[in-house]
């Protein structure tokens, strides 16, 4: 798949059944735990281990959900991390659906509840992984709009079963998906969003879950209701670390808060502010935000981490482990005052092919200054 398709756009299925065949031969190198190596890294919890090491053993291309509500800017984690983790994913052997929750959006009134924007920030989205370097070849970009509208019949008495077996309290546990409390008044539509997310899992026939942390509850609840319907192959949840904020005790980026974070179009001078305004206390790791960038996003990116640095300060350094990094950051033999430029440099030459595809690509310009003059609602 070399480019975004919009809503309406169809794909064959004989192009899918080759690209499953290429995925099912690129694997036939690859060991079984080198495979599930591969996957177990992505996440920061799998549920559970000997079942995807038993999925790994029994199917050759076992499909992998992750799934994106269009609703603004894109952070670094959405649009870096992701790409990291679904190409990791890809090269375990994996088919990976990326489900568009342009409806759940909606529901959740993204955009005012404008379902044209919507679909326009979710065009903008995937234009920033096709730029990135996210491997199309293993994905297929499903617009829930599209695919519910053409398959009413099987998704909606799913949707119907899962609310018939769950109580409103239940289902209310699970609105931290929506960037959402339980203490929040929420819309009847909001309540009824997890349901529609559960759905989706078996809608897609997906053996493995692969979203963040912070959508544990609602892959918790499909494992929970394949024991109400006495389903045996439950999906498997492969829950990905969520990256802190920049500030003190930020523990996750808000789009809202354009200086916690990094944003997929931020230029070089941006991001070099961003990151030397960051909390990055010496000697201290824990709740070291600019630290959690080197882990998941450099030393994944790169596998190394460069520090330049005059002899007199300790001389150049190139650390290939976060272990070795920890270890000189903890003892005072690397400071703030070196990791900061360091990992602005290296974010920097991330981001560089995105801002170069936005800048010489019309219809990606366009479509990034059409995002940018939409209003992002809470």
């Amino acid at each position: 798949m070399d480019s975004a398709p919009a809503p309406g756009a169809s794909s064959s299925s004989s192009a899918a059944a080759a690209a499953a065949e290429d995925l099912a031969g690129g694997v036939a190198a690859m060991t079984l735990d080198e495979r599930f190596d591969l996957l177990r890294g992505i996440g920061e919890e799998c549920i559970q281990e000997d079942e995807l090491r038993n999925l790994l053993e029994k199917k050759p291309v076992p499909i992998c959900y992750d799934g994106f509500e269009p609703s603004g800017r894109m952070h670094i984690a959405q649009g870096i991390v992701k790409t990291i983790n679904v190409n990791k994913m890809i090269r375990a052997g994996c088919k990976v659906k990326i489900w568009i929750a342009d409806w759940f959006a909606q529901l959740n009134n993204k955009m005012g509840g404008d379902l044209k924007k919507i679909q326009t920030v979710g065009r903008y989205m995937i234009e920033i992984w096709k730029a990135a370097g996210m491997n199309l070849d293993g994905v297929e970009f499903l617009w829930s709009s599209e695919e519910i509208n053409n398959r009413a019949r099987e998704y909606w008495p799913i949707v119907m079963d899962i609310a018939r077996k769950n109580n409103v309290k239940r289902i209310t546990r699970c609105c931290q998906i929506m960037g959402r409390s339980e203490s929040d008044d929420l819309t009847a539509a909001q309540i009824f969003y997890p349901c529609m997310q559960c759905a989706d899992i078996f809608f897609l026939k997906a053996d493995i879950c692969q979203l963040g942390m912070d959508q544990r509850k609602v892959n918790m609840l499909a494992r929970e209701y394949c024991d109400d319907i006495k389903r045996k192959n439950k999906p498997i949840i492969l829950s990905h670390h969520m990256l802190p904020g920049f500030k003190e005790g930020q523990e996750k980026m808000s789009k809202s808060d354009p200086s916690s974070a990094i944003f997929m179009e931020d230029d070089e001078a941006q991001v070099n502010v961003k990151i030397k305004q960051a909390f990055c206390p010496p000697k201290i790791v824990e709740g070291n935000p600019c630290l959690e960038y080197i882990k998941y996003i450099v030393f994944p990116w790169f596998g190394r981490f460069e520090v330049v640095r005059k002899e007199s300060n300790g001389g150049s350094k190139t650390f290939t482990s976060m272990d070795e990094l920890i270890s000189d950051y903890e003892t005072g033999a690397l400071h703030p005052a070196d990791v900061k430029p360091a990992l602005a440099k290296a974010i920097n030459e991330i981001l560089q092919p995105v801002r170069d595809h936005f800048n010489n690509n019309n219809d990606a310009k366009v479509l990034l200054n059409t995002v940018k003059k939409y209003r992002v609602t809470s």
